[in-house]
């Protein structure tokens, strides 16, 4: 039978059958030992077990200094540095710009070597009324018809640091709105903000190369972000669009780091300056493939720290694209079997939320979301991560992890 007793309990048992030392005794099981507040094992113990094979007296004088270091990944790459939006000073009418980039190491890696930027949200309008989950559309039920509200609600009641525009309407298929009427879309939306904007087009491959060039002839000098050139349609005719009225193109891809490396090479062969260049891997969302989509961005990110510079370009992730997800916006499970899937307006911005936090984490510099709140949410993870103040929360140092004490 086995019996835990303590070593106070064994010298009380010792003591009434007047035993006074042990000899050849052996103490089998597992022995704990409390110290005194001197750091000893009491002395009148110690007398009688001290001959007890495996007993003897420890005292705790100090504990040895430790120090804690993060180990160092010697790097050879970095980021291209990107900065979408033009002042007055740069010829545009911007009051703000963004910059994106400069990486030196991975993502939040703040002791490794410092991110110079945070990550920027950029936060979604259409040119047309489309259908949107419930969860979203309570947001902007006021300004769907209007994309200028809609861009300057994002901005002035949601704190947007940019917005995008999607010209969806032009798509021939929907609404087959001419480029010229795509143009003056785009026109309003920079007189309603002054924020830096993405421009993109409705993904049609025949129309959005007029479109786009129409778009970016309009926003001349503003330093737009075009959305986008890729291998599926004229990336020449809309990188060149780009260049020709100062704006930086997003280079995108179907989830294919050598197609990635291939248009980057394309782009750069055209003359597009490294810093006009961002990168858009694709976005799959929770649960319809972000374990991949992780793993692109990351593949990319770690090779151009490596010193690969056909990848070493921000990258962009169209986290709206979690709304895809049948389970963001569904009231419910259409199996009867199911589980209860729970609340659609908590679920939906917890999947956009959950989409953006996991990318960053991998890689992403600029998030396109539609939520206004999961938008906010991520914008507060990202800062808190990269070392900004966020609600006047104090700045803490990663290697001062083991002495941090909350709001202190």
């Amino acid at each position: 039978m086995r019996k835990k007793i303590t070593f106070g309990d064994l010298a009380s048992i010792l003591e009434n059958y007047d035993i006074v030392e042990l000899e050849d005794v052996k103490i089998k099981g597992d022995v704990e030992v409390e110290l005194s507040l001197s750091g000893t094992i009491p002395s009148s113990l110690i007398q009688i077990l001290q001959p007890v094979q495996g007993v003897v007296e420890k005292k705790v004088v100090v504990l040895e200094a430790a120090k804690f270091e993060v180990a160092k990944a010697a790097w050879t790459g970095k980021i291209e540095e990107v900065t979408i939006g033009a002042t007055s000073a740069d010829g545009g009418t911007r009051e703000s710009t963004v910059t994106i980039g400069g990486e030196k190491s991975l993502p939040f890696y703040n002791f490794d070597s410092p991110m110079p930027y945070p990550p920027v949200i950029s936060v979604d309008c259409f040119d047309m009324p489309i259908p949107l989950a419930k969860a979203v559309r309570g947001f902007y039920d006021d300004v769907m018809e209007d994309p200028g509200e809609w861009a300057k609600k994002n901005v002035r009641e949601f704190g947007a640091d940019m917005v995008t525009i999607h010209l969806i309407s032009t798509d021939p298929t929907i609404k087959d709105t001419s480029a010229k009427e795509a143009a003056k879309t785009v026109e309003d939306v920079l007189q309603a903000v002054k924020v830096p904007i993405v421009i993109g087009g409705s993904g049609n491959p025949d129309k959005d190369p007029v479109v786009l060039e129409a778009a970016a002839e309009a926003a001349a000098g503003e330093r737009c972000l075009i959305a986008s050139a890729n291998l599926n349609m004229d990336y020449e005719r809309i990188a060149k669009a780009a260049q020709d009225n100062g704006h930086v193109i997003l280079s995108w891809t179907q989830l294919d780091i050598n197609a990635q490396k291939t248009l980057n090479r394309y782009l750069l062969k055209l003359g597009v300056p490294r810093e006009d260049i961002v990168i858009d891997p694709t976005t799959a969302a929770l649960g319809y493939g972000l374990d991949y989509a992780f793993t692109n961005i990351e593949r990319m990110r770690i090779a151009a720290l490596k010193g690969d510079t056909d990848l070493a370009f921000p990258i962009s992730c169209g986290v709206t694209n979690a709304w895809g997800a049948r389970e963001s916006w569904m009231k419910g499970s259409p199996l009867a079997e199911d589980s209860d899937w729970g609340p659609a307006a908590y679920r939906g911005p917890l999947y956009e939320i959950i989409t953006g936090l996991t990318l960053g984490i991998a890689g992403g510099d600029l998030f396109m979301m539609m939520h206004p709140e999961a938008a906010a949410a991520v914008k507060r993870v990202t800062q808190m991560l990269f070392g900004a103040d966020t609600d006047g929360a104090k700045e803490v140092n990663e290697g001062d992890w083991v002495t941090w004490e909350d709001n202190k």
